[in-house]
């Protein structure tokens, strides 16, 4: 399985000093991460709470990164505009958190940001194929969501594999874009959350994954740039 040379580093803010985002925020720009990951987490699908709107809206008036909002909450289609509003230049919600999964992806979308679909460790991916087109990014959590500081879960690497290759035989590419024939067009966003380190990143690459979450790792690594560049490359 190939590695991708364009691999996109998000930096998880939910591992940063929350009494200091907005400096958290500019140290990750400064840093070199291509994305600012935020989890938003509603004490209901998940056993924690984390940080809404106004939150994302302060972080956004204080960096220029794109914002990856990662919505562990349900009934996401509620939350859509407000996230949209705060700045959220991806919006990614899980499949185990609606019945309406198709609906809120097209509802991201015509709010013209990109669209992200997360699946939990024991949801099957049987489940994936469906949603390839409906989407611009599909997320694998390599840890149960809610928490940060979990150990990697390695099952979860068959599940990238099977996503990638699927990609690769369906010519699946960016935006959930079906390549024709001679079309040289980026590849499909496959993302990994939980657990990254450059063993486990290594290991993701490998598997298929272009778009690394790490939170734990650089927030207490002593060279975040150094952090991100080793994960990258």
């Amino acid at each position: 399985m190939k590695k991708f040379s364009d691999t996109k580093i998000a930096a998880s803010i939910l591992a940063g000093d929350f009494g200091h985002l907005a400096e958290e925020a500019k140290r990750v720009e400064q840093s070199g991460a291509d994305y600012l990951h935020i989890d938003i987490m509603d004490g209901h699908f998940v056993p924690n709470l984390t940080m809404g709107p106004q939150v994302v809206a302060a972080i956004n008036r204080s960096t220029s990164l794109f914002l990856d909002v990662h919505l562990m909450v349900y009934n996401p289609f509620d939350y859509v505009e407000r996230f949209v509003e705060a700045g959220a230049d991806n919006i990614t919600i899980h499949f185990e958190a609606t019945e309406e999964v198709e609906e809120t992806l097209k509802y991201i979308r015509k709010c013209n940001v990109k669209a992200g679909l997360a699946f939990s460790p024991e949801t099957s991916e049987s489940m994936i194929p469906k949603y390839l087109d409906k989407c611009d990014m599909i997320l694998l959590m390599t840890v149960n969501p809610g928490f940060g500081g979990q150990s990697f879960m390695h099952e979860v690497l068959d599940k990238v594999k099977f996503t990638r290759d699927l990609c690769d035989q369906l010519n699946v590419r960016a935006g959930g874009i079906t390549a024709k024939p001679g079309q040289d067009l980026p590849p499909f966003d496959i993302e990994v959350d939980g657990g990254i380190n450059l063993e486990t990143a290594k290991l993701a690459k490998e598997a298929g994954a272009n778009v690394i979450v790490a939170g734990t790792y650089l927030f207490k690594t002593p060279n975040m740039a150094e952090g991100i560049n080793s994960l990258r490359n």
